[in-house]
C-alpha cells in the first residue's frame, strides 16, 4: 500500500465481521482524508452517503458524470446536497476522448459489441475515475452481493488490484429489503427511477425497467449476457484480498 501499513489478509478478515456503520467508522478513524465514496446516487449509495456522513461531515463524496445520465440522477444529487449541505466533486469524461469516439463510432457504438460499449465506459467512466481516486488509500462503494453474478463473491474489504487501493463495500451483505427499510426508516431522497422499476440506474441509454422477478441488473446493458455486465470501475480481484 501507498501511505498506510497493514497486515491485508488479517484486517480483510476483521472487517469482513464488522457491521456497515462500523466498518465505515473504521475506514474513517484509519484513512481520511485519504478516503472517498464514489455515488451514482443509487439505492445503496444513498444509504452509504447517510451512514457516511454520520461518522464524518466533511468526509468526501464523488460522482461520475457520464454525460449520458438520467435527469432523475441529477434530481437525486441536488437533493442530496441541499439535505446534507455537502459539496459533490464531479468527474466528467475527457472532452477529446468523447468527440473522438462520437466522430469514429456515432453515439451507440456501445450495442454493437462488448468491445465497443467497454470502450465507451472507458471513456466515460473509468479515466474519470482513476482520476478521482489518484493519491488516496480507500474508496467506498455501495455494492452488494446480491446485484448480479459479477458481484457474487464482493467482500467487505478488498485490495482493488486495477486501481491500488482499498475499496470497501459496507454493505456487501444486505439484502434489497434492507436497503429500502433505511431509506424509508430515515426518509432519505432516492432517484424517483427506482420507483418507475428501475432496481439499477446508470448511463440513460444502458439502463432500462426490469420486469418483476427479473435480475436486479438485468436492466443493465441487456443486450449482454450477465457474465459481462461490469464496466470497468469494479475489476476482477485476487483470492484473499491480497496485492
Amino acid at each position: 500500500m501507498r501511505r498506510t501499513a497493514i497486515a491485508l489478509p488479517r484486517v480483510v478478515d476483521a472487517v469482513e465481521t464488522m457491521a456497515a456503520a462500523e466498518a465505515i467508522g473504521w475506514a474513517v478513524e484509519r484513512f481520511h482524508p485519504r478516503m472517498v465514496f464514489a455515488s451514482s446516487f443509487g439505492a445503496e449509495d444513498v444509504v452509504v452517503t447517510d451512514l457516511l456522513l454520520r461518522e464524518r461531515r466533511d468526509a468526501r463524496i464523488f460522482t461520475l458524470d457520464t454525460g449520458r445520465l438520467h435527469e432523475e440522477t441529477h434530481e437525486v444529487a441536488q437533493r442530496i446536497r441541499e439535505r446534507y449541505e455537502v459539496e459533490i466533486e464531479t468527474f466528467v469524461p475527457e472532452t477529446d476522448a468523447v468527440e473522438g469516439l462520437l466522430r469514429a463510432k456515432g453515439a451507440f457504438s456501445f450495442r454493437e459489441s462488448v468491445a465497443n460499449r467497454k470502450e465507451c465506459c472507458a471513456i466515460r467512466k473509468v479515466a474519470p475515475l482513476t482520476r478521482a481516486l489518484a493519491g488516496l488509500d480507500v474508496w467506498i462503494t455501495g455494492l452488494r452481493r446480491e446485484q448480479g453474478q459479477t458481484r457474487a463473491s464482493v467482500r467487505r474489504l478488498e485490495w482493488d488490484q486495477a486501481f491500488g487501493l482499498l475499496k470497501l463495500n459496507p454493505l456487501v451483505d444486505w439484502s434489497e429489503e434492507r436497503v429500502w427499510d433505511y431509506i424509508r426508516a430515515n426518509d432519505l431522497p432516492y432517484n424517483a427511477l427506482h420507483d418507475r422499476g428501475f432496481p439499477s440506474v446508470g448511463c440513460a441509454p444502458c439502463t432500462r425497467a426490469v420486469q418483476p422477478g427479473e435480475d436486479i441488473r438485468s436492466g443493465r446493458w441487456w443486450w449482454e449476457s450477465p457474465e459481462q455486465k461490469e464496466c470497468g470501475l469494479h475489476g476482477p480481484r485476487r483470492e484473499g484480498g491480497r496485492t
